[in-house]
C-alpha cells in the first residue's frame, strides 16, 4: 500500500488531468451558446470538441479508481480531490446544457440536488464509521447520465442516429434512477445506523451485567 500522504501517483495524476479537461469544455459551450462569430462557423466542431473531452475525461475516471484498487493505492489527496472532480465535471456540464436549452432544468435540479444530498449523507457515514455501498439503481444512474451528456453537447444526427434525442432520453432515465438510488442508500444508511445503535445498546447492557456484583 502507498503512503496516504502521496501526491504524485497515477490515479492522482489521472484524476487532475480530468479536472483540466473541465474548463476546455465549458470553454468549447459557452462559446457555441454565446454565438461568437468565429464561433458560429464551427458550432459543430465545438460541439464534438466538447463532447470527445467529456468522454476522456469520464474515461479518467474509470481508470483512476480501477488502477487504485488494482495496485491498492489509498491517499488523502485521491480521497477528497476524486469527487470533487467528479461532481465539477457533471454539475459544470448539466448548467452548460441548460443555459443552451438542451436540458429542462427541472433534470438538472434533480441530478444536482441529488448528488449534494448523497454527499452529506456519505459524510454522515463517514462520521459514524458506517459504509453503505453504490446499489444497482446509482451505477444505472451514472452510466445513463455519462452517456447521455455527450450525445446532448453533440447535437449531432449521426448515421441516422440522433443524438439529441437519445441523450434527453437517457438523461431523463438517469434522473429517475437518481431519485431511485437516493432513496435506496438513504434507507440502508437509515438500516446499518439503527443496527449499530442495537449493538451499542446491547454493549452497554452486557458491560452493566458483567459490572454488576453477584450474591
Amino acid at each position: 500500500m502507498s503512503n496516504e500522504w502521496e501526491i504524485d501517483n497515477l490515479p492522482n495524476r489521472l484524476t487532475m488531468f480530468r479536472v483540466v479537461l473541465i474548463p476546455i469544455i465549458i470553454f468549447s459551450m459557452y462559446a457555441v451558446q454565446v454565438q461568437y462569430d468565429w464561433a458560429l462557423a464551427h458550432t459543430k466542431l465545438l460541439n464534438y470538441v466538447a463532447a470527445w473531452t467529456f468522454v476522456a475525461a469520464s474515461i479518467t475516471d474509470f481508470l483512476d479508481g480501477f488502477i487504485a484498487r488494482k495496485k491498492n493505492i489509498v491517499t488523502v489527496f485521491g480521497s477528497f480531490l476524486d469527487p470533487i472532480a467528479d461532481k465539477f465535471l457533471v454539475i459544470s456540464a448539466l448548467i452548460m446544457l441548460q443555459a443552451m436549452n438542451r436540458v429542462h432544468v427541472l433534470v438538472v435540479l434533480i441530478l444536482v440536488l441529488r448528488e449534494m444530498y448523497i454527499t452529506a449523507l456519505r459524510l454522515l457515514a463517514m462520521e459514524k464509521g458506517i459504509s453503505v455501498p453504490v446499489g444497482t439503481l446509482g451505477k444505472w444512474k451514472t452510466a445513463t447520465q455519462m452517456v447521455g451528456i455527450p450525445f446532448l453537447m453533440a447535437n449531432d444526427v449521426f448515421l441516422g442516429v440522433n443524438m439529441t434525442m437519445l441523450g434527453t432520453v437517457l438523461i431523463f432515465l438517469a434522473s429517475i434512477f437518481s431519485l431511485y438510488s437516493a432513496g435506496e442508500y438513504s434507507f440502508g444508511l437509515i438500516r446499518k445506523i439503527q443496527k449499530l445503535r442495537r449493538e451499542k445498546r446491547r454493549a452497554r447492557s452486557t458491560e452493566r451485567n458483567v459490572s454488576e456484583p453477584t450474591t
